[in-house]
């Protein structure tokens, strides 16, 4: 995998992944939508530690200028 997630796109998303996982965890969005949030900021948190999107593949798209 070729990483394409510059250094601030990949803040951004952990950012998102802790503000889910804040949102969920201290009670305040519940049911499924909680664990759509939070699985989702797993998803986030994930592709910013390898620094790949695979959304990004499919349309040539890159954020790394590298």
């Amino acid at each position: 995998m070729k990483r394409n997630l510059s250094n601030t796109d990949r803040i951004v998303r952990i950012v998102i992944a802790v503000l889910f996982a804040y949102l969920y965890f201290s009670g305040i969005v519940t049911g499924t939508l909680g664990i759509v949030l939070v699985l989702l900021g797993g998803v986030f948190l994930f592709t910013s530690v390898v620094g790949f999107c695979p959304l990004y593949a499919p349309f040539k798209f890159s954020t790394y200028k590298g």
